[in-house]
């Protein structure tokens, strides 16, 4: 059986942004249920790389997602919903006998955490090997999105990550890692290795204030940090988040501080991607600080939104970017 989604594009060789990763199927009970309990679970399409191209393809920029999915109903439904929102799902691989990668959420409300269970051991995506990408695409890409998510997954995912990150840097395209460290898949000293060498070919590095502290050492301000890691990568620029307090970036010719958005917590999972899709969108427009600024103001919309994915128009992110979100009805 052959599957293919057809997004159409002016010029099938060249996209805006290129980016690669699994795609699960989230299974998450609200805040107050636990899972060991639940009567149902909702079940999402996930995926922190798919959702970021989703949030750039919603923007009016052209997003290509490779990956590995199983063919069967789980596969096409996380195909399909992906390409519903406007992302080329057309060069994913079809496997015949791996499965279908998920992940268990229990939201909560503090003190307790959030609570992440995987079960994506031998899903398709770990079977991602450089024969499945399109290098043509990623060598004439104007953007290339990593994370340090999928090289943890498999001694050939990674392979494919590294080899994606060099081509699409002797390309000539913006090379962004978001290091998304992963403490269930893999432990720091593995992740700093391999997170760090996969930096090392970024032109931009997006991370945590606790990412940098576990796997870099880096401590300080997030400005502080930012120029550090600048140097010690080599990349062109860096970008330090430190959730609701706001983001800070150093580029050598430029640095800087925003703040994030007041917003009421509904479900943070993918508001981490919706910061690196603006950051992206700023990267291929009008510069890392506004990137930064409409990164924090999508990051800040996606915490209200159930789900990995930031559906939302431009409108309402512009909106925000304004501070015009303050009023509880807009009629």
């Amino acid at each position: 059986m052959h599957i293919d989604w057809v997004i159409a594009m002016a010029d099938p060789m060249t996209h805006d942004l290129v980016t690669l990763g699994e795609a699960m199927l989230r299974l998450s009970v609200p805040a107050g249920e636990r899972l060991e309990r639940a009567p149902a679970y909702q079940v999402d399409v996930a995926g922190a790389e798919a959702n970021v191209a989703i949030a750039v393809a919603r923007a009016g920029l052209s997003a290509v997602w490779f990956s590995r999915l199983p063919e069967s109903p789980l596969g096409r439904r996380a195909a399909g919903e992906i390409a519903l929102h406007g992302v080329d799902v057309s060069h994913v691989v079809w496997d015949r006998t791996r499965r279908m990668g998920t992940y268990f959420l229990e939201l909560s409300v503090p003190p307790r955490p959030v609570s992440v269970l995987y079960d994506r051991a031998d899903s398709a995506a770990t079977a991602l090997t450089p024969d499945d990408i399109d290098w043509a695409i990623v060598e004439s890409a104007r953007a290339v999105h990593l994370t340090g998510i999928t090289p943890a997954l498999s001694p050939s995912a990674r392979l494919t990550t590294m080899e994606t990150a060099r081509r699409a840097g002797q390309g000539g395209a913006e090379v962004i890692v978001d290091v998304n460290y992963r403490s269930r898949l893999w432990s720091p000293d593995e992740a700093a290795e391999v997170i760090g060498e996969l930096c090392s070919l970024a032109t931009t590095v997006i991370v945590t204030t606790e990412d940098a502290r576990d796997l870099f050492a880096a401590t300080g301000s997030p400005l502080e940090i930012a120029a550090m890691l600048r140097q010690t990568m080599s990349a062109d620029a860096v970008v330090v988040t430190q959730g609701a307090e706001g983001a800070a970036w150093n580029s050598g010719t430029d640095s800087g501080e925003a703040p994030g958005h007041t917003a009421e917590v509904i479900d943070r999972i993918g508001a981490g991607d919706a910061f690196a899709a603006g950051v992206i969108i700023g990267l291929l427009g009008s510069g890392i600080a506004s990137g930064v600024k409409r990164g924090l103001a999508m990051s800040g919309l996606k915490l209200g939104l159930r789900g990995d994915q930031l559906v939302v128009s431009q409108e309402e992110v512009e909106a925000t970017l304004r501070g015009e979100s303050d009023r509880q009805v807009r009629r």
